[in-house]
Parts: structure tokens; C-alpha cells; sequence
């Protein structure tokens, strides 16, 4: 089978598409033929081996976090599925493996597809949806008469954020482009700032909470829009030490994390703001949740563009430029 396979740990050379073996369903797995896969900032990152501290993989090794199919064979002991099953996920992170035409998966990853997508927008689901509904519903706990800040609304994981955090009675601010303004306020977000014109920190004051999906300087000004007592969740910045033990684990990574988080948390301290870095977690209970969303018209998955599989070069090079409005995903299957 055709499968996109990282070698080495480096830039797009990489990675490489290449004849592989067909992987086979062991006891509680499914085996699945891949229609769709859904691109991640974390795929460049692993690639990039920006990771390595957490998980090394052992290379060659298949890429892919996320997909969309068809069950074609079923493991001993699976009791939820059965062959023909329209299905997505959100894959095992240690083993990775949606960029092939077929992929194994634990079935307590996988959920039904949204009756209503096809298999292109529903590989675009799993990873961002998960991520925004974790990071609103488990750790900022977002309700009615919250106001949260989430930066970079136009983007794979904002595109659902905006609207689970609306769903859940929050009032939400985000920073978007001129060209991704019509977007974020069509997905619901309350209040828009311009970031080519305004420092939002000079606009936003004493939000509940933020949700950043940018890191870097956008997270650092980010503390600034939060009131004391606030929380602010990234996925973009540094891991601090909870995340080891709650997300990971992996207790004896905390003092490493203590100390790549450090800076992060003392400007949080000095304004009297808490800081959480998430990793998600798949879950097929959670992907369900998330389909019925789909399914009753207050979830919708915004697709950036669809990219054949022989062109998943190019669709890495798009995502990485960082202009990306929504999802990217490859096609498998025409």
C-alpha cells in the first residue's frame, strides 16, 4: 500500500511517499481503509522532531494523526463495529499512521462518522475538534457568562473553539486577518480584533480565560487580556509540569517541564494568572459527542483546501506557511 513515511527527523525531505506493507488488526483494533486524512501543525513538529523530549518513534515509521473511513476487517475481541462501518479518528499517538491507505486503529479510538459530512470533512474533525473540546470543556470549563479569548479563531483547532466555546454560553473575542474576519464572525465570535492593526492586549481586558493556539508572543501577551484568578490553556507553547503527570503520565518529565515552562509561569504569576499547556487525548466517546454536534447543525468543520494524496508535499507546505483558514486534508480515495 501506498503510505507517507518519515525517515529521518528533519525538514519535507524527510518524509517520503513509498511502498509499504499492509498493517493487520491485532485483539481490540480495527482495521481500517483510509478515505481521508486530516494535516496538523503537530505532524511538521514531530517530523521536525520537536517532540523527541516526550516520544521517540521508531523510524521508518508512517505519519498521520488523523482519519476518515471505511472498517474493513475487525480484530478478536472488538464488539462496537463491524466491517462496512463509516468511521474516523483520532489514531493511537504512539503509533501513528493515518497518511496510509489503510491503518489499525484500537477501537476506542474510533467513533461513526457525522452522518451528514463526507469522508473529507470528517477527517478534519478528530485532532482539532478533540483538542477544543477538551481544552473548553475540561479545563477552562466554559459556561454562560464566561468571556474567553481565543487568538487564532481562523485557524484548524479556532474554527471549532469558536463555536464549542459559543455553544457553551461563552462570550468569545478572537484576532483575525482582514481576509479571516468574515469567518471567525460568521462561527460566532463576539468581538474581532484586527491583529495586522491593534495589539489586542490594548483592546481586551479581564477575561475569564484564553485558549491560545499561536504560542510564541501571542501567548505571552495573552496573560495580559486575563483577569486575576484567570486561567489561560495553550497547545503552542511550553508543557509545565501538570502536564507530565496529567496528559502524559510521565511523572519524571515534570522537572524538565518545570523548567522549559518557567518563564511562561511567572509572567502568569505576576498578573496572578494560571497557565496549562494541554495535550489532547483521543477518545471515541468524545469523537461521538462531536459527530452529534455535526449531525444537529451546531458543529461545522471548515475545510481550507483538499489535497489528492500523490500532492501531500504540497499540502505540508501550504500548512506550514501558516495562512491555512480551517483544515487542510488529503484525499486517498476519488
Amino acid at each position: 500500500m501506498r503510505a507517507y513515511v518519515m525517515t529521518r527527523y528533519g525538514g519535507p525531505a524527510a518524509a517520503e511517499l513509498r511502498e509499504v506493507p499492509v498493517p493487520e488488526p491485532k485483539a481490540g483494533e480495527l482495521k481500517i481503509r483510509v478515505h481521508a486524512a486530516g494535516l496538523n501543525p503537530v505532524d511538521f513538529k514531530i517530523r521536525e522532531g520537536q517532540l523527541r523530549v516526550i516520544r521517540r518513534y521508531p523510524l521508518p515509521i508512517v505519519m498521520g494523526n488523523e482519519l476518515a473511513g471505511v472498517v474493513e476487517t475487525c480484530g478478536p475481541e472488538v464488539k462496537q463495529f463491524a466491517p462496512g462501518d463509516r468511521v474516523f479518528a483520532r489514531v493511537d499517538k504512539d503509533a501513528l499512521g493515518a497518511f496510509a491507505e489503510y491503518a489499525c486503529v484500537p477501537e476506542s479510538l474510533v467513533a461513526k462518522m457525522p452522518e451528514r459530512l463526507d469522508f473529507t470533512a470528517a477527517a478534519a474533525v478528530p485532532l482539532a475538534g478533540l483538542t477544543a473540546l477538551q481544552a473548553l470543556r475540561d479545563e477552562l470549563h466554559a459556561g454562560p457568562g464566561q468571556r474567553l479569548f481565543i487568538p487564532g479563531g481562523a485557524g484548524g483547532v479556532g474554527t471549532f473553539a469558536l463555536q464549542l466555546a459559543k455553544r457553551f454560553g461563552a462570550t468569545v473575542a478572537t484576532t483575525a486577518s482582514p481576509r479571516g474576519e468574515a469567518l471567525v464572525r460568521r462561527l460566532g465570535a463576539d468581538v474581532i480584533v484586527d491583529y495586522t492593526k491593534e495589539a489586542f492586549e490594548t483592546v481586551l481586558k479581564d477575561y475569564d480565560g484564553a485558549f491560545d493556539l499561536v504560542g510564541g508572543d501571542t501567548l505571552t501577551r495573552s496573560f495580559a487580556v486575563v483577569r486575576p484568578g484567570g486561567l489561560v490553556v495553550s497547545v503552542a507553547g511550553a508543557p509545565e509540569p501538570a502536564t507530565a503527570h496529567k496528559d502524559l503520565g510521565r511523572p519524571g518529565l515534570a522537572p524538565l517541564f518545570w523548567l522549559a515552562s518557567l518563564g511562561t509561569r511567572l509572567r502568569g504569576l505576576v498578573r496572578k494568572v494560571r497557565y496549562r499547556f494541554l495535550f489532547m487525548h483521543p477518545s471515541g466517546s468524545d469523537l461521538a459527542d462531536l459527530a452529534r454536534r455535526v449531525d444537529d447543525g451546531t458543529l461545522e468543520v471548515v475545510i481550507d483546501r483538499i489535497v489528492p494524496f500523490a500532492q501531500i508535499g504540497e499540502a505540508f507546505a501550504h500548512l506550514e506557511s501558516g495562512h491555512a483558514k480551517g483544515k487542510v486534508v488529503v484525499r486517498m480515495v476519488d
